[in-house]
């Protein structure tokens, strides 16, 4: 699973993260994972977080049949593993979707560290509160949307403008990936960007997307 030795890793998180999380991240053990490294899994009684510096890590649940849906893909910057810290059973699975390099830090010491920055709790928070609307907003599109509908909404999230006009997304998920956030199959995704594309509306944009126009309301 491991392949390097944690003391012998050295890492940084990118520019965007804060100071306090840098900190945090220092306090605890670098380890680099393989892709395909199952780092959580659901039910399991943990109380470590990963504080992400390198690779993408997805967030996932799956059923009895073995179907699953994502609820998130986190890069550098991140941290996973907050929602058991209050030594309950983890609530996804995690799993690294290419080489990553995480610090990983045990309760005792995130207790630590907020004691030595207070502030750092209410980051947390903040955390917390953003992915559990997150969560609901994902629910309600689930409950409440078709699939196209569903696929607009996350096109849309991680779209960002263009000085010149007109907005990109700039990493482009697999089509699995995809299947599994929506909750459809991945022949229903290629089938819907396709026809986006013939419609003028999509188009590559390099490692994404370039959105020439505002995405129809429904297909």
């Amino acid at each position: 699973m491991l392949h390097d030795p944690p003391n012998r890793l050295r890492a940084d998180l990118p520019p965007g993260a804060s100071a306090s999380l840098r900190r945090l991240a220092a306090r605890g053990q670098w380890r680099s994972y393989r892709k395909g490294t199952l780092l959580i899994q659901e039910g399991d009684v943990g109380d470590t977080l990963y504080v992400i510096a390198r690779g993408r890590l997805r967030v996932y649940a799956s059923g009895d049949t073995g179907r699953e849906i994502t609820y998130g893909i986190y890069g550098p910057g991140e941290y996973l593993g907050e929602m058991s810290l209050d030594g309950g059973p983890r609530s996804a699975n995690v799993v690294t979707l290419e080489p990553a390099t995480c610090s990983v830090i045990g309760r005792a010491t995130l207790l630590q560290h907020i004691a030595d920055e207070p502030d750092f709790a209410l980051e947390l928070i903040g955390k917390l509160i953003r992915r559990a609307r997150a969560a609901t907003l994902s629910a309600r599109q689930l409950a409440l949307n078709d699939v196209y509908g569903r696929l607009r909404a996350l096109l849309e999230s991680a779209a960002e403008p263009l000085p010149g006009g007109g907005t990109v997304i700039r990493s482009r998920p697999t089509h699995l990936e995809m299947s599994k956030q929506l909750g459809c199959s991945r022949e229903m995704v290629s089938r819907l960007l396709k026809d986006l594309e013939r419609g003028g509306f999509l188009s590559p944009h390099g490692d994404g997307w370039l959105l020439k126009s505002p995405l129809p309301m429904r297909w």
